[in-house]
């Protein structure tokens, strides 16, 4: 008798790891903002830095050391380089580690299939010299992981993914988690969020305005597919090891209603990231993360 492939259903260390490679073959374009300098992050806020912004008058109090001699040559008049600060940038990823997430009909689970992009964004940022930090939230208890350089980061965020706080039972929305995002993610960071969405409602998607207000957002929409269609006709048993759940899917009404409710439900998560400029793009349990994300 086989063992079972316990990698499929759990989160396991050497499976995250072993991504650093395939992550540094990956390019991720969701933001324009970046210096095109390798390794840095262009800032809205001007200063001494490594990327040129524009040239403007000379005002008094100037460093006269950044004084656009061709533009003063050939205007006339005195003119100032001005230039953006390039800084490391914060990478922000919260992992959506709730019941929902431990599911899957084929495939691996979406936890673990959150958890490998999760490694894989957080691979990439540490190549391009990001500070990486996080959110991994349950139905009970939300952990945020403060951003820092280097693979001892990378390492620190995907032990909380790993070992999750455990806390005693008490309802953590989808909405009382963003929140708390806003509350840790700084100005200026590229935010991922990892997650099937549900529970996304209005208060939910007005916390995802505010934090798009300041940050570019980029929304993972993890699935299984018999959550976007049910089987063929038939009785099929469904289990958590503590609740049975039998579905006949003979009854031709039920499954156009299951369908329909998806749809909703995918309809009004893909109208909010448009809505509020949000990137957004989807990944099955049986996709591979790294073509996904390529």
């Amino acid at each position: 008798m086989s063992t079972p492939d316990n990698s499929l259903i759990s989160i396991q260390l050497k499976t995250l790891v072993n991504l650093a490679r395939p992550a540094s073959l990956l390019k991720l374009h969701h933001s324009a903002i970046r210096a095109q300098q390798s390794g840095g992050f262009v800032s809205r806020f001007k200063g001494r830095g490594m990327e040129f912004d524009e040239a403007r008058l000379y005002q008094p109090g100037d460093d006269i050391r950044s004084i656009d001699w061709r533009v003063t040559a050939r205007t006339g008049k005195t003119h100032t380089k001005v230039f953006r600060e390039e800084r490391e940038r914060p990478v922000f990823i919260s992992v959506d580690n709730r019941p929902t997430m431990h599911f899957a009909t084929r495939g691996v689970f979406k936890s673990v299939q959150a958890a490998k992009v999760a490694a894989l964004l957080a691979w990439t940022a540490q190549h391009k010299g990001d500070r990486i930090g996080g959110q991994i939230y349950t139905d009970s208890e939300c952990q945020e992981v403060k951003p820092q350089n280097g693979k001892h980061a990378v390492l620190r965020f995907f032990n909380a993914l790993i070992n999750p706080r455990s806390a005693k039972k008490q309802d953590m929305t989808l909405e009382q988690t963003l929140a708390r995002l806003i509350q840790h993610a700084r100005p200026g960071s590229l935010v991922y969020i990892i997650s099937d969405f549900r529970g996304l409602e209005k208060k939910a998607e007005n916390h995802l305005a505010k934090l798009s207000s300041h940050c570019d957002v980029v929304l993972i929409h993890i699935y299984d597919e018999l959550e976007s269609h049910l089987p063929a006709k038939g009785r099929y048993r469904f289990t958590d090891e503590q609740l049975d759940v039998v579905i006949d899917t003979g009854d031709s009404q039920r499954i156009l209603s299951y369908q329909q409710h998806y749809q909703q439900r995918l309809d009004y998560l893909q109208h909010t990231a448009k809505k509020l400029n949000l990137v957004f793009f989807q990944c099955s349990t049986t996709d591979d993360p790294i073509e996904v994300l390529r």
